[in-house]
């Protein structure tokens, strides 16, 4: 039996939520949009940047979350650095609440919502590392849909928790109903996740004990005495610890019967610092000591406003950074984001973020010591006020948030990519290529499509192995094809891409270089990609047939 939620149009692409009449555009899986690899540019840098490879930098991306996402997975500069390796993916996507805004759109048919969302979660599941999370923010109007959605793509054993955000700390006195909290779906990349707790602080009434370094502890018994305490329970915990007097203790149990210690031997240890003696009615006890401020508590789902700040904190952080101006009805404090990034990721991590919006993800990652990726759709939200509040943050002039508690003072760098428009152009004649698609950026851009790293190098665009790639951006026959070959070291073989391929041309490829092989643009290359996007939909496709025996209770 399988579980899968369905809905309408899902074996199609959505190329538009919303076109000029409201509604939402569908096309077939081979449009040249369901599968483009878009071109990217590096455009400039702020603050202490990569010199040696502008990949591996903080970056700051002006294009749409789904190109964004293929450019990290499919492009092999790219993919290098970020497949399987993103520490922590957290995403405010559109909330589908019926609302319109200057910087945010989040107007959605639920079928729509839902293939908007699952094509951008296929391509974070392969960004995300085996010790990775994704963190998903809504609110009430698509959570219980996106659980489903999640639990078809990760797997519903993959599924960690779900967080609750108490947003609101005033009452909505004009609603009928005060709308207090939103949720953080939670899944991991693997079994490898491990979230990170919180140290306690405070010293509780029951350390009660103080050894002579000034440290409060308390005493916790080694002897176990409860269900599951006997020595053939844990046979390896049953074993001798010397008194203070030379005689040997072990864990019998009150009623005579052979018991167990707490813990191995390995973690009891003989220093007295960890393994103290008490003497009653003549017997030697053995204890352990717990410090204060040593041991951690797990954290916690519910997220009070008290603790991490509420929607109304955060538009109070955005209008210090924007005087006079509130475009953002939503926007996320930054102690909440620190927050999740706490749980999910440590010093050094990636951290992802395709609805960029005001940065606060990005800002406060790179506050925290996290490497940082986000994109947003909009160049004039990048123009206006992500860049500017990152730039901020890079200058120490970013004050608010959690600037002051962890005493950020400035540092460190991103880059600013565009990614470009689309390579192709849909006419009444057929799939065409773009006008800017010539010369060195229709080689780039091919690179891309066909998963090539991009080294030019005479008569080549790139490599992939003992493969090399020959872009033309006009006719290729026999005279072109001895060229390339000729041009090949030994056992090389080469992928030729042109726009118009004249008869012989293959023939003679076949004849001078078996394994070599010649596409024809725009043709070709959206076969390449309208497979890669099969095979990705076949893997998610595959993940849905779980038995239901396997599905947790």
């Amino acid at each position: 039996m399988r579980l899968e939620l369905t809905w309408p149009n899902k074996d199609k692409f959505l190329l538009n939520p919303k076109d000029d009449t409201g509604k939402p555009v569908w096309v077939e899986r081979d449009h040249p949009a369901a599968a483009e690899v878009r071109l990217t540019d590096f455009t400039d840098s702020v603050g202490e940047v990569n010199d040696a490879d502008p990949h591996a930098d903080n970056l700051l991306f002006t294009g749409d979350s789904l190109d964004f996402l293929r450019v990290l997975v499919e492009v092999p500069e790219y993919a290098r650095e970020y497949r399987g390796k993103v520490k922590l993916v957290y995403i405010d996507p559109p909330f589908n609440t019926g609302q319109t805004f200057a910087h945010y759109d989040d107007w959605m048919e639920h079928s729509t919502w839902l293939s908007f969302m699952r094509e951008r979660l296929l391509l974070i599941k392969e960004l995300l590392a085996p010790d990775g999370s994704v963190w998903v923010h809504l609110d009430d109007a698509e959570q219980h849909r996106m659980r489903l959605l999640m639990d078809e793509i990760f797997g519903p054993r993959n599924f960690v928790a779900t967080f609750v955000w108490e947003r609101t700390d005033i009452p909505a006195m004009q609603a009928s109903v005060t709308m207090s909290q939103d949720y953080l779906h939670v899944y991991r990349g693997g079994e490898a996740f491990a979230p990170n707790g919180f140290v306690t602080e405070e010293v509780a009434d029951h350390y009660n004990k103080v050894d002579a370094d000034g440290r409060a502890y308390c005493l916790r018994t080694l002897r176990m005495t409860g269900p599951g305490s006997a020595r053939a329970d844990r046979p390896t915990m049953w074993f001798s610890i010397p008194a203070p007097d030379g005689t040997e203790v072990w864990p019998i149990r009150s009623d005579g019967t052979e018991g167990r210690w707490r813990w191995g031997p390995d973690r009891v240890g003989r220093d007295e610092n960890t393994l103290e003696w008490v003497e009653r009615d003549g017997q030697w006890e053995p204890y352990r000591r717990i410090y204060a401020g040593t041991s951690t508590r797990p954290p916690a789902t519910l997220l009070k406003y008290t603790d991490v700040g509420s929607n109304r904190i955060a538009k109070l952080e955005i209008r210090k950074l924007f005087p006079g101006v509130n475009p953002f009805a939503t926007p996320k404090p930054e102690s909440l984001m620190e927050r999740v990034l706490h749980i999910g990721s440590g010093p050094g991590d990636i951290v992802l973020d395709c609805f960029g919006g005001s940065g606060t993800t990005a800002a406060v990652a790179h506050k925290m010591g996290r490497r940082w990726l986000t994109s947003e759709i909009l160049p004039a939200t990048v123009a206006e006020f992500t860049r500017p509040r990152l730039e901020k943050v890079v200058a120490g002039s970013d004050t608010g948030g959690i600037s002051k508690a962890i005493g950020w003072a400035g540092g460190g760098g991103f880059r600013a990519v565009t990614l470009a428009e689309s390579m192709y152009e849909v006419t009444p004649y057929g799939v065409m290529l773009a006008d800017w698609a010539t010369n060195g950026r229709f080689a780039r851009a091919v690179a891309g499509q066909l998963g090539f790293d991009w080294e030019p190098d005479g008569l080549f665009s790139g490599a992939r192995g003992r493969m090399r790639l020959a872009v033309f951006d006009g006719t290729i026959g026999a005279e072109e094809v001895r060229h390339v070959v000729a041009a090949l070291a030994d056992k090389e073989r080469a992928t030729i891409v042109a726009q118009a391929v004249l008869p012989g041309a293959e023939e003679t490829l076949a004849e001078l270089s078996k394994g070599s092989r010649i596409r024809k643009a725009p043709r070709d290359l959206l076969t390449a990609g309208a497979q890669r996007s099969r095979r990705r939909l076949e893997a998610a496709e595959r993940a849905v047939q779980v038995k239901m025996e396997e599905v947790p209770a």
